[in-house]
């Protein structure tokens, strides 16, 4: 509505509601007539049309009624016109492609100018990414509305007078007095197989140097998790190709695996290698960063590029330099994305990175929209948001697909605090956590993993047979020698079986130490396993651990091939093979330690 023009009543006592036409020029009767007749026809009442001059409007027309607005200005086609070319090139994509001049033709064939009632409101304030405006009485939560400006925004908050609406894009060019139009719509994204091997923004956008990405749909980024009756037990492994928590910690396809730990302990690092031991898998992997440098997402897509990773997988960045809005619906967006595939049987792995600047961003949005702070400055929601993303997750029944949805939220502590607010949400939503340990990390423990702390609610049902044999009571060794380590530090007057045990536990430390990066595959963390578990690696001094692990794979590979793709292929581990096992282990020791 033109500035200065105030818009009255629909019903004045003695009146008929009126409609406004807003125009350049008054209409003659003819044409009044047929806007009289258009106004009873739609609305089954009597209005009166009460013209205004617009000079503004050079051509066209603007029909106002009560909230409606049918906007046929010039302006108001060619956006009708646009939202028709993206609707079509959406519904007619095709895997080769859509050739635009067939496309053009086509809508302008089939286009007519339609009459589209859009209920508008007026900007009362905008600034930091946060717009409030009126006059959008039938809006609903969530739902994304269009500036005047073609930048587009979303409903985060509900008031008796005012909305709160969240931007998605630069806010210049919107200022107090512009017109606001719902869209019906809810937040969403593209969505499709040319999504791979590509890193984009969270609405979809991609952001690398590849070119334009063609959807196969548009999907919402908010959804509703799959009900209990969609669902299945978790019962297959995700295998990460880390040795300390495939066979203590083991995850499985649709669990929720939190990593928590301080800062720089190896968090990243985790859910990387994981990526990477999904190769020839046939598992989607989507990282979602959030709050990261744009230089560190770059090295990582690198680093996966250069080993065949990013074939499988989708970068969803917004960085610390975005907004706090792209922020706010970066996760939602790679879990829509993730659904996709989900949906279609696939089995999808995807990297929160992290949650901890994710609900930052959440309460810089909230306290921007005046919403009163709680525990630790967070909304009290903060939960809800979380949760209604992480139970997302699943692994769906073999009716509708079998497909499967893993997640790995990342959260930081301070100070090893788990107490805090976001961790203590996080762990209660999620099947299990990897606890990361600074004083291990700097210990040269790595991964750092903190063996009392950590632990997969799924368990032994997320592992295969060899794994589950192999492992043993490895982890009650390391908790036995964990304990005995800080009794034993104020003595230094042993008997020998608590030396022997101290050294077998300093021996199994050294074992599952793991170089970023190089993920194990099933045998050979079955052979380390076997191998540390039976004492072979006793007698190696720990300094030459790290080398006679090598030297021992490498030597399992050329003598006992059959072995190791027997183990592979079949997932199981007899007990003649344990045995085998031992036995050249054994052996090879013993050649190793007189080379050596």
């Amino acid at each position: 509505m033109p500035k200065g023009v105030q818009r009255m009543p629909d019903k004045i006592e003695g009146r008929r509601p009126e409609a406004y036409l807003y125009s350049a020029a008054a209409p003659d009767e003819a044409r009044k007539k047929r806007f009289e007749d258009f106004l009873k026809n739609r609305y089954h009442k009597d209005y009166e049309l009460v013209w205004v001059h617009d000079e503004d409007i050079t051509s066209g027309f603007r029909l106002a009624v009560g909230h409606e607005t049918y906007d046929w200005t010039r302006e108001g086609r060619i956006q009708q016109f646009k939202d028709m070319l993206r609707k079509k090139a959406v519904e007619d994509e095709t895997p080769g492609g859509t050739d635009l001049i067939t496309l053009y033709k086509n809508t302008l064939e089939s286009w007519t100018l339609a009459a589209l009632p859009e209920e508008e409101g007026t900007v009362t304030m905008v600034g930091d990414g946060i717009v409030f405006a009126d006059g959008l009485e039938s809006v609903v939560y969530g739902e994304i509305v269009v500036f005047e400006s073609g930048i587009r925004g979303m409903v985060q908050d509900l008031r008796p007078d005012c909305v709160g609406i969240i931007l998605f894009g630069d806010e210049e060019s919107i200022m107090e007095g512009s017109r606001v139009r719902r869209t019906k719509k809810t937040a969403g994204v593209p969505v499709g197989e040319d999504f791979l091997g590509r890193v984009i923004d969270a609405l979809g956008i991609p952001i690398d140097v590849q070119g334009p990405i063609i959807p196969s749909d548009y999907l919402p980024i908010e959804a509703a998790a799959p009900e209990i009756i969609e669902r299945q037990a978790v019962d297959t492994p995700m295998n990460t190709g880390i040795l300390c928590i495939d066979s203590m910690f083991p995850i499985g396809r649709g669990q929720r695996e939190l990593i928590i730990g301080d800062r720089q302990t190896g968090k990243t690092a985790i859910a990387i290698d994981t990526i990477l031991n999904q190769k020839n898998n046939d598992v989607i992997c989507i990282y979602v960063a959030i709050g990261q440098k744009a230089s560190s997402v770059a090295q990582l897509v690198a680093s996966l590029r250069k080993k065949g990773a990013m074939d499988y997988t989708i970068v969803v960045n917004a960085s610390a330099s975005e907004s706090a809005p792209m922020q706010f619906i970066a996760p939602y967006s790679g879990t829509a994305l993730g659904e996709y595939f989900m949906r279609k049987g696939r089995d999808v792995l995807i990297v929160y990175d992290d949650l901890s600047k994710h609900a930052i961003a959440y309460r810089a949005l909230s306290l921007l929209l005046e919403r009163s702070p709680g525990r630790e400055a967070y909304p009290g929601d903060v939960f809800y948001l979380h949760s209604r993303l992480l139970e997302r997750s699943a692994r769906l029944s073999d009716e509708i697909g079998g497909g499967s949805l893993t997640a790995l939220p990342i959260v930081e502590t301070q100070a090893g605090d788990v107490s805090a607010y976001i961790p203590t949400n996080i762990i209660s939503i999620t099947d299990g956590q990897i606890f990361l340990e600074s004083d291990l990390f700097f210990a040269g423990q790595r991964p750092a993993v903190n063996v009392g702390l950590s632990v997969s609610r799924v368990g032994g049902a997320a592992q295969t047979k060899a794994m589950k044999k192999a492992t043993g009571s490895i982890r009650l060794d390391l908790a036995q020698y964990r304990e005995m380590e800080v009794f034993t530090q104020f003595s230094n007057d042993l008997d020998e079986s608590t030396r022997k045990r101290l050294v077998y536990g300093q021996g199994l430390m050294h074992l599952l130490r793991q170089n970023q990066g190089q993920p194990y595959s099933l045998h050979e963390q079955v052979i380390l396993l076997v191998a540390g578990t039976a004492h072979v690696m006793q007698e190696v001094p720990l300094v030459k651990i790290d080398r006679f692990r090598r030297d021992l794979l490498t030597y399992f590979e050329h003598t006992a091939s059959d072995l190791c793709e027997r183990i592979d292929t079949s997932g199981l581990l007899s007990d003649e093979d344990k045995s085998r096992i031992v036995e050249i282990a054994g052996s090879y020791k013993k050649k190793w330690l007189e080379n050596v």
